[in-house]
């Protein structure tokens, strides 16, 4: 395995480091202005085919372009609003749409012309994607939809939505298909944003479906792909959205080290505590080891030969050590992790749903425990 970063590669993280440290992280602007600002920066088409328009990246340079946004810019909710509409909404229209679908809507999305949203989770269908209640009725050329999603990620602000509902309840994992979905087509119901105290600048609602007619040329892949289809777009997610947080720890890391050796306790630089020094040693050893597993599974998808243990141990590894570094810096910044000096407590917080979005981490052991036989 080649550990170097070849000149495409490498323009790519300079790019995106430059470019993301310019976003406006306050929230002070319009979203579609931060959206327009990614979108400049090529972000919401990193991996998407340059015919469509996006970059063409394979998922270790996308991955790489990814770190670089995730050390450049402290709006993680931002990112990942970003990043969720490319993985799970376009690429999926990219990888398995047909070509009359790719063409009409992949460029709008490569561009950030139009946003996307992932339409999966329901209340009793979190970790259990196969329970899903929403459902989708041939008639015809169409497709009657009737359901909730409860928790879409960019639904008060897309345009498209990426819906996933039962055709067949009799074929289980194969009766599921997906679904490409205008915000306007009438049944569509968009409920109010959440408040919520992380990732706050991705907005997320509800999204009812009743008696929504949804033509038959808007089913992405064949009946029945759905549940494949959703799977596909989460090795991209828990591979190539989660560098983000491997530049998030980088850049924790840059600060911890700052105040380390430039503040002064007791008479000497907090770096001479060997109580601090091996703490910021640990939050090192665990970006290192999150880098390597994230970047192989990368390496594998582009090669085809990942496994879901690989991406399992993968997302499980990252989401863990986001939060264990941040709750180390917060540590050693103490009271001045809560100021507005500092972008620590941001951090410790945008961190924390790591563990639960794109497959929970006790859904990663699972999926570990599995690939070992078990």
């Amino acid at each position: 395995m080649d550990f170097s970063w070849n000149d495409r590669q490498q323009a790519a993280y300079d790019r995106m480091l430059t470019g993301s440290r310019a976003l406006d992280a306050t929230g002070s602007l319009p979203l579609r202005d931060h959206w327009r600002a990614c979108a400049d920066l090529g972000l919401t088409g990193l991996s998407l085919p340059e015919e469509l328009g996006g970059q063409g990246y394979d998922a270790l340079t996308a991955a790489r372009a990814v770190e670089a946004a995730g050390r450049g810019c402290p709006d993680m909710g931002l990112l990942f609003s970003v990043l969720a509409h490319l993985f799970a909404t376009a690429m999926p229209i990219a990888e398995h749409g047909d070509d009359r679908l790719r063409k009409e809507l992949v460029p709008l999305l490569a561009t950030g012309e139009a946003i996307g949203a992932n339409g999966i989770t329901e209340e009793e269908a979190g970790s259990d994607v196969t329970a899903l209640r929403t459902t989708a009725e041939r008639r015809g050329d169409q497709y009657i939809l009737n359901g909730t999603k409860s928790f879409v990620s960019n639904a008060p602000v897309a345009d498209l939505l990426l819906v996933y509902a039962v055709t067949d309840p009799a074929f289980g994992f194969l009766g599921v298909t997906c679904f490409a979905v205008d915000r306007d087509t009438p049944g569509v119901t968009i409920g109010a944003p959440f408040v919520k105290p992380a990732l706050t600048t991705c907005p997320a609602a509800t999204v009812t479906f009743t008696d929504a007619v949804v033509p038959a040329a808007r089913v992405v892949g064949r009946p029945g792909q759905g549940a494949a289809i959703f799977q596909s777009s989460m090795r991209w997610e828990r591979s190539c959205l989660f560098a983000a947080y491997l530049g998030q720890m980088d850049h924790l890391i840059d600060e911890s080290v700052q105040h380390a050796t430039g503040r002064r306790q007791f008479g000497q630089p907090l770096a001479d505590r060997q109580a601090v020094s091996h703490r910021i040693a640990e939050m090192k050893l665990r970006l290192e080891t999150a880098r390597l597993l994230l970047y192989r599974a990368c390496w594998l998808l582009d090669r085809g030969e990942h496994t879901p243990l690989d991406i399992a141990l993968t997302k499980l590894h990252t989401a863990e050590s986001a939060i264990q570094t941040a709750l180390d810096a917060a540590q050693l910044f103490a009271g001045s992790a809560y100021s507005n000096r500092t972008d620590i407590a941001r951090a410790l917080t945008d961190a924390l749903p790591a563990r639960t979005f794109s497959g929970t981490s006790d859904i990663q052991r699972e999926l570990i425990a599995k690939g070992l036989g078990l």
